[in-house]
């Protein structure tokens, strides 16, 4: 398993994975040295974040390895078909799994999902409209709505 530590308007972002795909993308302490060199399997991730950062990336196109249960990669896939710039409820993931009665165990999932952004667990909020739960703190949930609320109109070329 290889990582690297890159700058983000967020902080510093590790991403870690192989040859196999990025296995985790998370925030960590500003402590972290950024990394000098971007190991190879883990370029396309870097350059992908950055670009998504300056908004000229909508839909990451990466291979991804997370690790978790079948029905945590069963929730984090769903997660990956919310559109960039939109938002839906934990109750609406959860129907769309199958299953509203599921909801609590969605929400787990979606918390433990550890491909932030490219998995975009920010994009689910709470059936009132309030942010709830995000791992890498509130005011980042808010930061990436703001961000890609500000874009979501702009063509990409």
């Amino acid at each position: 398993m290889e990582s690297c530590t890159i700058n983000s308007p967020l902080g510093h972002t590790k991403i870690s994975g192989n040859d196999e795909g990025v296995s985790s993308i998370s925030i960590v302490d500003f402590e972290d040295k950024i990394s000098e060199t971007i190991p190879e399997p883990l370029q396309k991730c870097a350059e992908q974040l950055m670009a998504y950062f300056e908004n000229s990336l909508k839909v990451f196109d990466l291979k991804l390895n997370p690790k978790g249960t079948e029905f945590q990669k069963k929730v984090w896939k769903q997660l990956e078909t919310i559109p960039y710039g939109k938002t839906i409820s934990y109750l609406e993931l959860s129907k769309q799994l199958g299953d509203a009665k599921a909801i609590r165990a969605v929400a787990s999932a979606n918390g433990k999902n550890p491909l932030w952004i490219v998995v975009p667990c920010h994009r689910v909020i709470g059936s009132d409209g309030s942010l709830t739960g995000y791992a890498g703190g509130l005011h980042r949930k808010q930061w990436l709505l703001n961000h890609e609320s500000q874009y979501k109109q702009q063509s990409l070329f």
